[in-house]
């Protein structure tokens, strides 16, 4: 206790003289930290690749109002501020999306970083003599597994050993836990510390952490996330430790097995945890919470509870609130949250605000929990980049809302497969108009989602605009950036 005492007392010591420093930094040029949080496969690469080809390209966003007024002068990219983090490769994952074999960019496997810089023309006179008319937009990118470490800053060992032997005795999970269960039980954890064991019950444990993750029967009990995407840390001693089964609020006795797994775990939270959190996310001004709920109702009702668990757990990680210029001096808040179901070109956009109550409901308690403290959310079906287009099919009679677009080679639909060439219109079913009838499994077998390529880029239709087709991608940075560009 004393040492997870000591640690926040010296994290918060570290992050406000960074705040200071980022304060001093900023007075002339005034900057930004946009979050852009979730877990992985949410759709953060795509979403910050189509935030910045929009506001470079003039996209179409006629619900942004500094580009609808036209005080966007232009926008270009800078070097990001921070040397020790790679850039985030942009131009790639453009290439990616308009290529000739068009696809998403891959899953993110380390941290990378962008600046955007936008200059506009400011409403109020004031703020033109004081020729603040430029503002710099940091984006941070991340493996989501990483995303899910964070609720591990207030746990310690004994208890984060009982959440996830409880975690993986479920029904659902118990299956792949096998090979780590034997190894949990060969050992007295109160015996000598044995390092051979140590790593095979390490190594056992990860395998268990990636078939749930690819089986999608869990999400929130996934941590520690470098298990599953180790970056930099791939063979690192920090990563050889694993769950006991002790008591929640024990204390392992000198030299022991136990002791050795405590201090490790303790390690990895010291050297890794802690750091990420005080360098990429205290220091935010606003948050984007990507979800992709359809993926989770296709899993069933299980998985769905378990992403607004994980999403839950990580948001209350979180500095929510009131932003006011002394306070960030020494420590910035977040002052608007975005909570953003994606993949909304899935569905109908009859069903879009159904899909919004799935979201809202999902995270309802740290939500709340972020107004109460004074910072504003709003909740919206997103699609940072449209795939699909709407239409109507007859089936027996009745017009069924349908989505046309080209589903991904491989993806299946009944007992028609998609070779990833040939365009399709799919009904993929009616979302429930309580939202707690989706989260109770009530759309099992009932809905089906698939995946499609990105769309076909064609420079002769005008009205598609300079940029990629969305579906409130102008609602999502207005809610986020306008205020900052008044």
């Amino acid at each position: 206790m004393a040492r997870s005492t000591l640690g926040k007392l010296t994290d918060r010591g570290l992050i406000a003289l960074s705040e200071l420093a980022d304060y001093a930094s900023a007075f002339g040029n005034p900057s930004l930290r946009l979050g852009v949080t979730g877990l992985s496969r949410s759709g953060k690469t795509v979403f910050i690749t189509a935030l910045v080809h929009n506001l470079l390209h003039g996209g179409r966003l006629p619900l942004f109002d500094p580009q609808a007024e036209q005080r966007i002068i232009r926008a270009y990219l800078e070097p990001q501020p921070d040397d020790a983090v790679p850039r985030f490769a942009y131009e790639d994952h453009v290439e990616a999306l308009i290529g000739k074999d068009r696809h998403w960019p891959e899953s993110t496997r380390r941290m990378s970083q962008l600046r955007l810089t936008v200059e506009f023309l400011p409403r109020g006179q004031l703020a033109r003599r004081l020729g603040r008319n430029r503002l710099h937009i940091d984006i941070v990118d991340y493996p989501g597994e990483w995303l899910l470490d964070l609720p591990l800053l207030d746990l310690s060992y004994e208890a984060w050993s009982a959440e996830m032997i409880a975690a993986s005795r479920r029904p659902t999970t118990s299956a792949h836990a096998g090979e780590w269960h034997a190894l949990l039980t060969a050992r007295d954890p109160q015996s000598p510390a044995d390092e051979p064991l140590a790593v095979k019950s390490a190594d056992a444990f990860r395998r268990f952490l990636i078939a749930c993750r690819d089986d999608q029967v869990a999400l929130s009990f996934l941590p520690p996330g470098r298990f599953l995407m180790p970056g930099d840390l791939e063979g690192s001693p920090l990563l050889t430790f694993a769950p006991l089964d002790v008591p929640s609020e024990g204390t392992p006795p000198k030299g022991s097995y136990w002791a050795m797994m405590a201090r490790r775990y303790d390690a990895y939270v010291r050297h890794v945890v802690r750091p990420f959190f005080r360098e990429h996310f205290s220091r935010l001004d606003r948050q984007i919470v990507l979800m992709d709920a359809l993926a989770a109702l296709n899993a069933g009702a299980e998985a769905v509870s378990d992403l607004g668990r994980a999403l839950t757990d990580v948001l209350l990680a979180f500095r929510h609130g009131r932003a006011n210029p002394l306070a960030s001096m020494f420590g910035r808040r977040i002052d608007r949250i975005m909570i953003a179901a994606t993949k909304a070109d899935y569905l109908h956009h009859t069903s879009h605000d159904r899909l919004e109550a799935i979201a809202s409901r999902l995270v309802q308690k740290a939500t709340e929990h972020a107004a109460f403290a004074g910072a504003d959310v709003e909740v919206t079906a997103l699609a940072a980049i449209r795939a699909t287009r709407e239409a109507e099919i007859l089936e027996d009679g009745e017009r069924l809302p349908c989505i046309v677009g080209v589903p991904q080679a491989g993806e299946r639909l009944g007992n028609e497969y998609f070779d990833g060439e040939r365009e399709a219109a799919i009904f993929p079913g009616d979302l429930p108009d309580n939202p707690d009838d989706a989260l109770a499994g009530a759309v099992e077998g009932q809905v089906r989602f698939i995946r499609f390529r990105p769309p076909m880029i064609d420079a002769s239709r005008w009205d598609l605009g300079p940029s990629f087709p969305h579906i409130r991608l102008d609602r999502t940075l207005n809610f986020l950036l306008s205020d900052f560009l008044a």
